[in-house]
């Protein structure tokens, strides 16, 4: 993925760039467009999907002549073109997320954060002129709600507080009936809703006695991926996956946490050490927090590690790299951190925490992180906003490449 500035047009792109590969996917599903006596067609969905050695196959242009987030230069044989994508296609959602009004660079980095698949719905770029033309609002042409919900169980004296329901002989097919005011549905589970993924791993080729066998191997906690009816359909009948990564973040049970901190006379008052994650790789994590210093005021608690540093993921950089992101500024950071439990319950799903980090104040011109290591070869420039801005300006093109984690015997830490 790349990103330019364009010195006549001022054009920022964002470049999703294709490798080939072997085979061919399934042809893309096509929807038709009806169109309205005023000329506007509908909004397109489309779930595409890549592995590690795969880019989407497609530029996000801003550009000066055009409104909207445009699609431009769909790779031949890409993820992007087998899909169905059309130049000049305007970016309405990310993951059912509505970003037409948002920063170009915060659409791009939602897409960053989606890693290897995403859903996208789009309007053709004649539509779109038409539309805002006539002053419509294009969030109104989107659904409402197609978030399906990750919940986190308890178990308490009783159980897990649902009860799992399907056509007899057929796999992968299961409602929940929900008990009032138990575990499940504290966490969020809709009674009625269907079962899609249970501990990160799809249900789709579960038996009934293969589905409870998991559920009694869980223990204690379990995850649920479920959506309703409504949201069920929608996606089945746009013949679209509904995975974990569209989820609702509101039914999270953790997420990550924003710390700004502001130097005090003898410093931060935390130590950051490299040490072992959950995953197997490296982290670096935050120890020694001490009371009434700035850390402690913010929130910073022993054992959180750190996700990002002044808006940029530290995913695949090593302790001294990081050190020195905290150091850029002398009298300020901010850190995007996780706590063990939140750490150990996104491995266990598979999924980033960062992937759902939502600003607390959009109106500021903050921004999720950039996902450094995200993969693909990617080229960022961006303008400073600000101490509390998830954009920070780069003293050179980065080239953001997905590294594996170090593996050393060797132990680092840094006081501030």
């Amino acid at each position: 993925m790349k990103q330019t500035e364009g010195l006549g047009d001022k054009t920022s792109i964002i470049k999703f760039e294709f490798n080939p590969k072997d085979g061919i996917d399934n042809p893309a599903l096509t929807l038709t467009e009806d169109t309205d006596a005023e000329g506007v067609g509908e909004p397109r969905f489309y779930f595409l999907s890549k592995d590690s050695t795969e880019t989407f196959g497609f530029c996000l242009h801003e550009e000066l002549s055009c409104q909207g987030h445009i699609i431009r230069q769909i790779e031949l044989g890409g993820v992007a073109q087998r899909r169905g994508l059309q130049d000049g296609d305007r970016l309405l959602q990310v993951n059912g997320h509505f970003v037409d009004h948002l920063d170009h660079m915060r659409v791009v980095q939602r897409i960053k954060a989606s890693g290897n698949q995403v859903l996208l719905a789009v309007l053709d770029g004649d539509s779109y002129e038409a539309a805002k033309s006539l002053g419509r609002d294009l969030s109104q042409m989107l659904p409402a709600d197609i978030h399906p919900r990750l919940c986190h169980v308890t178990r308490d004296k009783s159980g897990f507080g649902f009860t799992v329901s399907g056509p007899e002989g057929t796999k992968g097919t299961f409602q929940l009936s929900v008990r009032q005011d138990g575990p499940a549905d504290r966490a969020g589970v809709p009674a009625g809703s269907w079962l899609l993924e249970l501990n990160g791993d799809s249900v789709k080729s579960y038996s009934h006695t293969q589905l409870t066998r998991k559920l009694k191997q869980s223990g204690n906690k379990v995850t649920l991926l479920v959506a309703s009816s409504a949201v069920e359909e929608f996606y089945r009948l746009r013949g679209l996956r509904v995975t974990a990564a569209l989820a609702d973040p509101a039914w999270l049970p953790f997420k990550a946490r924003e710390l700004h901190l502001v130097k005090g006379p003898v410093g931060y008052g935390f130590l950051l050490k490299e040490d072992d994650c959950i995953s197997g790789g490296i982290g670096q994590f935050l120890w020694e927090v001490d009371e009434g210093l700035p850390a402690e005021q913010a929130g910073m608690k022993d054992g959180d590690r750190v996700l990002a540093v002044n808006g940029e993921s530290i995913e695949g950089l090593d302790h001294e790299q990081t050190v020195h992101r905290i150091r850029a500024h002398e009298e300020w950071v901010t850190l995007l951190v996780i706590d063990p439990a939140g750490d150990e319950f996104y491995h266990s799903i598979g999924l980033s925490p960062l992937q759902f980090f939502e600003d607390s104040d959009p109106a500021s011109g903050s921004c999720t992180p950039s996902l450094s290591g995200s993969p693909g070869p990617c080229h960022v420039e961006v303008a400073p906003k600000g101490p509390a801005s998830w954009l920070v300006a780069a003293a050179n093109s980065i080239e953001l490449v997905q590294n594996p984690c170090r593996q050393e015997q060797k132990r680092l830490c840094q006081s501030f």
